[in-house]
């Protein structure tokens, strides 16, 4: 033990090294579609969301951050705080590789306030097997950190060692409950099956291993990374436990599972000392083509608020050469409906982000007519009520990211599959494809986010979420309402054009 927590470098010289490389990509930094509303680097390579927690009165995210390039590289913790979730401001780099065991990168973990009112935060140290690629795959322990004023971090070193080499053992979650901290985190085994375990400990710096609490039913998921464990109650007020992870390995099964690695949630009941019991099949949180490894965090007026990752996982993603590549999602307030469904709605704290409102009288849109709603939209929030009853379109919704190149992305619902579709067909840039959500009522809700590179669509009040990239051409970014081969009848519609929330200022 002794040798891996051993440093290869001084802490504060690989984070002024780190600092440095964000820097030189950041003073080159092309801002076509850099987000003005999702966290994101000002330079380098971004994934998981790490550390989220509210700590002496600020919001904090802790992100995945390769600050040398804009591909995935050796892992760092970025970081950024908020007094109101909307405003924020870019801290220093939290934590760089320094110690043997997290040689080639400290990666993915969770941030909670201890005992002693620090603020805790629990990791994975990563190493090569053969130190030095990944021919022989991984070597990764748990590893702390401890701050007073949770900008500056202290490394304890590793608290629980690799028991068995495994090659795939990481992204731990940390909680207090009736007394004791618990500890999920993702493994796989040695014949290659997707695993959370529960650790438990009294003083968070010894662990004690206490169950399996999941194995994934499906032999050719291999590994659960970033799993989560909360428990939310229904309308009636029972209480179940809702089991995150991102599953790597999973197929694709008609409309699920069309990305590379898919996240999802498992509900069920569980109490210390007994067995998770799933209630539920595997269900996605997101139907969208970049949505990956969301972290939970429980807010002091008792909500629990979601970050995930929109994750840049199939080739081209045009943002690499503008010294920057990917962002979070914007933060998603999860509940419980009276069905034990998951809701997933944009926290309000979002609605503040909104300058202008343009509101429309309820209206019909022709038989094969595109309505123009706006020339040009860069930051934008719309709500959008259709009326399927006395609609009779085949395809109707909205075109967004017009430009002059008629290049565009659709968000429309399909009458014939029931289905709400995110359709990247005519995009001249990155990715195609098309995503499709379920939706069950004749009234169909769409609020849909749209940034500058990224689009959010919630279905039907959460139902259902969708989250993917499309990158405009150049020149104006025009909004249309369009209907094929019928009429939409639109019982409302809001625009409201969004403020920034401050990092793209900050290099």
């Amino acid at each position: 033990m002794n040798d891996i927590n051993r440093e290869f470098v001084d802490h504060d010289e690989a984070l002024a090294q780190a600092e440095a490389g964000v820097a030189r990509l950041a003073a080159e930094r092309n801002d076509r579609w850099y987000p003005k509303f999702h966290i994101a680097s000002n330079g380098g390579w971004i994934n998981d969301p790490n550390g989220l927690c509210y700590y002496k009165g600020r919001w904090h995210v802790f992100y995945q951050l390769h600050p040398y390039g804009t591909q995935w590289g050796p892992m760092h913790w970025g970081h950024v705080s908020s007094t109101d979730m909307i405003h924020w401001k870019r801290e220093p780099i939290a934590l760089a590789p320094s110690l043997e065991a997290e040689r080639a990168g400290v990666f993915s973990g969770s941030a909670t306030t201890g005992d002693d009112g620090r603020l805790w935060i629990f990791y994975t140290g990563h190493r090569w097997a053969n130190g030095v690629d990944d021919a022989d795959e991984n070597l990764e322990v748990q590893c702390a950190a401890v701050s007073d004023d949770g900008v500056h971090f202290e490394k304890l070193g590793v608290i629980i060692d690799n028991p068995e080499g495994f090659k795939h053992f990481r992204d731990p979650k940390v909680w207090k409950q009736n007394g004791v901290w618990y500890m999920v985190f993702g493994m796989s085994t040695a014949d290659r099956r997707g695993e959370v375990l529960l650790y438990s400990s009294e003083d968070m710096r010894i662990w004690h291993f206490e169950q399996v609490l999941y194995r994934h039913p499906n032999p050719s998921v291999y590994m659960l990374e970033c799993p989560d464990f909360f428990p939310l109650k229904d309308k009636e007020g029972n209480e179940y436990w809702v089991l995150c992870f991102s599953a790597m390995g999973e197929r694709p099964n008609g409309f699920a599972n069309r990305n590379v690695h898919n996240a999802g949630y498992v509900i069920g009941t569980w109490e210390p000392g007994d067995e998770f019991k799933p209630r539920t099949e595997f269900r996605m949180w997101d139907w969208g083509h970049n949505y990956y490894a969301p972290q939970s965090m429980t807010t002091p007026d008792g909500r629990r608020l979601q970050y995930a990752w929109m994750s840049p996982f199939v080739p081209p993603v045009p943002m690499q050469a503008d010294g920057w590549c990917g962002q979070l999602t914007v933060p998603r307030e999860i509940s419980l409906d009276s069905y034990c469904c998951i809701r997933t709605h944009p926290a309000r704290e979002l609605e503040s982000l909104r300058k202008t409102t343009m509101e429309f009288d309820p209206f019909v849109v022709g038989v094969n007519e595109s309505f123009r709603l706006l020339d040009d939209v860069e930051a934008a929030e719309i709500e959008l009520e259709m009326d399927m009853n006395h609609s009779t379109a085949e395809r109707a919704g909205l075109k967004l990211m017009l430009t002059d190149d008629n290049a565009h992305t659709c968000v429309y619902y399909d009458d014939q599959t029931h289905r709400v579709v995110l359709d990247r067909h005519a995009n001249a840039r990155g990715d195609r494809g098309y995503r499709a959500a379920p939706f069950t009522s004749h009234m169909l809700k769409l609020h849909v986010f749209v940034d500058r590179c990224s689009i959010e669509v919630f279905v039907n009040d959460g139902e259902q979420a969708m989250s993917s990239y499309s990158f405009p051409s150049e020149g104006p970014r025009a909004l249309e309402i369009t209907s094929e081969s019928g009429t939409l009848a639109i019982s409302a519609l809001r625009i409201h054009t969004l403020g920034s929330i401050g990092l793209e200022d900050q290099n």
